[in-house]
């Protein structure tokens, strides 16, 4: 089964405005659960991202009062009932460590090359946490509730959560939550390092931090996400040369002569895209 063009531009919306990218789940009614569809267009909308010289962050979010609920549960009755599991096809190809499509869906927002900020409201269980988590960062509600909940279909987490929890919390956490599907409230999951931190309208803040993220020089910004992403990933000498050379390409280019001149001048910054 392949979802069709006009289902994957339905489950998930896209705006940009102003360098902001406005990503959205778009199935309020069913608490914006994953089906084909909607995994086919986080996907297919995260690839198209990553090639947009415009984009300065990303905000995703879920429309209506949660950012997803988790797997469609109509799966798990197909697959009670013997019938096959689809997959999604007809997807952007892909050089990254994330293959499978659903790990695709989550994986893709760690590689985009800009901030991805999550704000989460409402429920972010299963997948949705996992989505969640393959942003840079997670502001919550304080009633928000976070879970890992494959273990309750007998399933472990697949859409990279394995992996991505990890690096946000202790190991001795990341194995608790996983093995019992315990949910957290937004405040228990700042306290252990899940979210970034809590606000009582995280699209708001969402929305304050991408702009303020955007006012900053692009080709700093970007530098910076890719180096952050190599700690704990590569040899320490190497990462320290990257940053080192990083640094020299920046020094002198037109971005960041704009930055010193704005700053020293007291006016806005005018950037340029490459």
């Amino acid at each position: 089964m392949t979802a069709s063009v006009a289902d994957t531009k339905q489950r998930v919306t896209l705006t940009v405005a102003d360098g902001i990218a406005d990503v959205r789940l778009n199935r309020p009614e069913k608490r914006n659960a994953l089906d084909l569809a909607m995994v086919s267009a986080l996907v297919t909308i995260g690839e198209q991202l990553k090639a947009r010289s415009d984009v300065r962050a990303v905000v995703l979010s879920g429309e209506g009062s949660c950012f997803c609920a988790g797997l469609d549960t109509s799966a798990f009755r197909a697959a009670r009932e013997g019938r096959p599991h689809a997959e999604a096809t007809d997807l952007p190809p892909s050089n990254g460590p994330a293959q499978a499509a659903g790990q695709r869906a989550a994986y893709v927002w760690t590689e985009l090359p800009v901030p991805v900020i999550a704000a989460v409201r409402g429920n972010a269980l299963g997948g949705g946490l996992q989505i969640a988590l393959g942003a840079d960062i997670r502001i919550v509600a304080p009633d928000a509730r976070l879970a890992m909940l494959e273990v309750v279909w007998g399933l472990v987490p697949d859409l990279a959560g394995t992996q991505l929890l990890p690096q946000l919390v202790r190991p001795d956490i990341a194995k608790e939550l996983t093995f019992t599907g315990r949910v957290v409230n937004g405040e228990e999951a700042v306290r252990i390092g899940m979210a970034t931190r809590v606000a009582a309208d995280p699209l708001t803040a969402a929305f304050d931090l991408a702009k303020e993220i955007a006012g900053r020089s692009p080709d700093a910004v970007r530098a910076a996400k890719g180096l952050i992403g190599l700690a704990g990933k590569t040899d320490m000498r190497a990462a320290l040369e990257q940053e080192r050379r990083q640094n020299l390409e920046l020094a002198g280019a037109p971005n960041q002569l704009e930055a010193v001149t704005a700053r020293l001048d007291g006016r806005a910054p005018r950037f340029t895209y490459q």
